[in-house]
């Protein structure tokens, strides 16, 4: 058990930090599953990074009052039990409910495992697992949890937790750790973590709008925009040795990652058609700009300062509250641009429709078809194959029905590609706004 616990810790660690985001490729099927709307579907990502935002630093100042192994555990079953609740969920009130325990045990088992992870493996090192744990559970949450909703369903993004959590829990009480005395020795490090939130709200706009975009607008399945996306996670990866050559300058790293981001984003917002191969440079500009910059952050702001638990928690309140701005700003942004697309594109619809070679009879049903698909699919970026399927074409009209249906699918890619467009330059913006936190000189302290 001892060559496990620190990759079992570490693993927890991940996984908590990659729940932040897991579920944006799972939200279309959770949506379709539990009968919603996308305002509040998305409440499944803000609800959890709420309260992990909200609960983090409580939970590093209870920290420092109980036995660092019995906490570990406790946050890390709660989590464990919250993530089964969340697969066996048959409404959309119990699934963001059993999210919400799931941040809370969530934030004590982050907490704690950073001590464990120390007392396990030394200050340093312990600390550099913990920080890179998370950097990569951030970046791959979003490819596992599409390659498993594909695979299987989306209550197997929660069903694979539970096992690795369960394992966790004697891996936590197995580690001998004294209780880290309570008096405050350091502030918060301010300036890194604000750096810290205003770049999770950027990224947010990669790792969920551009999922969204990907499945809901161009219809794409999970597992296709599983491995489109895994570009960020890729080049986060990559950005290693960059970050070794750009380490030597002060300031150059964080500096490079929040400009490679912005780039990214600003690159995302001007996609000139839906062909997935315009993503990709943008996405890998976002992951090199990821890897230069949360690991970095994450370890500036804790870096020397005790107690560790509390910086712990500042830290992950930090990033955590960035990704409920990011969500907040741009949610109500890109569902607002989605139902303004709709009238020109109800418009084109009609056009189209109007000037297909088919006969008058047939075009008056497939009307009323898609009037009636996009009116029930209101808010959303409508399926219209389903009403090609109801009406029941002769054989010499399927083919010009089905270069309709491609026409219409191409007008549809348009019109969300382009409601899409405001939303990630204000992620874009967030990531500039970030940079400004790093460029703008410390004020000197008065002698």
């Amino acid at each position: 058990m001892r060559r496990a616990v620190a990759p079992l810790l570490a693993i927890t660690v991940a996984l908590v930090l990659a729940d932040s985001a897991v579920v944006t490729l799972a939200l279309p099927d959770i949506l379709q599953h539990l009968n919603t709307d996308v305002d509040q579907v998305a409440w499944v990502l803000i609800a959890f990074n709420i309260v992990l935002g909200v609960a983090a630093v409580p939970a590093a100042l209870l920290f420092g009052r109980t036995q660092p192994r019995i906490f570990t555990a406790v946050g890390i079953a709660v989590f464990a039990l919250a993530s089964a609740w969340c697969a066996l969920a048959g409404s959309i009130d119990v699934l963001i409910a059993a999210r919400c325990i799931q941040a809370l045990g969530g934030a004590l088992a982050l907490v704690g495992c950073l001590e464990l992870l120390v007392a396990a493996q030394g200050d340093r090192r312990g600390l550099a697992v913990w920080v890179s744990a998370g950097v990569i559970g951030t970046a791959t949450g979003p490819v596992m949890g599409g390659l498993l909703t594909e695979a299987i369903s989306w209550q197997a993004i929660f069903v694979v937790q539970v096992p690795f959590a369960a394992l966790a829990v004697p891996a936590a009480l197995a580690v001998r750790a004294d209780p880290e005395p309570a008096a405050d020795r350091h502030r918060p490090a301010v300036r890194p973590n604000l750096t810290l939130a205003l770049l999770s709200a950027a990224l947010t706009a990669a790792l969920f709008l551009l999922v969204l975009l990907v499945v809901e607008g161009w219809r794409h399945s999970p597992a296709t925009a599983a491995v489109t996306v895994s570009v960020v996670a890729v080049a986060a990866l990559a950005a290693r040795p960059l970050a070794r050559v750009l380490r030597s300058l002060p300031g150059a790293e964080v500096a490079a990652g929040c400009l490679l981001i912005a780039g990214g984003l600003a690159g995302l917002g001007l996609l000139p058609s839906a062909n997935l191969a315009w993503t990709i440079a943008p996405q890998a500009l976002v992951g090199l700009g990821l890897g230069l910059t949360v690991d970095h952050l994450t370890a500036q702001a804790m870096e020397m300062r005790l107690p560790r638990a509390k910086h712990a928690g500042w830290t992950i309140a930090a990033r955590h509250v960035g990704v409920v701005l990011g969500l907040a700003v741009l949610t109500p942004v890109f569902t607002a641009d989605l139902r303004d697309a709709q009238e020109p594109a109800q418009e084109a619809i009609t056009s189209l429709v109007l000037d297909a070679p088919l006969k008058a009879a047939d075009k008056i049903a497939l009307a009323q078809s898609l009037g009636d698909a996009l009116v029930g699919q209101e808010g959303r970026v409508p399926d219209l194959h389903q009403a090609f399927v109801e009406a029941n074409f002769a054989p010499e009209d399927r083919t010009a029905a089905a270069r309709l249906e491609r026409d219409l699918d191409l007008q549809l890619e348009r019109a969300a590609t382009q409601a899409f467009q405001a939303s990630f330059l204000i992620g874009a913006g967030f990531a500039l706004a970030a940079l400004l936190t790093v460029v703008v000189p410390r004020r000197r302290r008065a002698p």
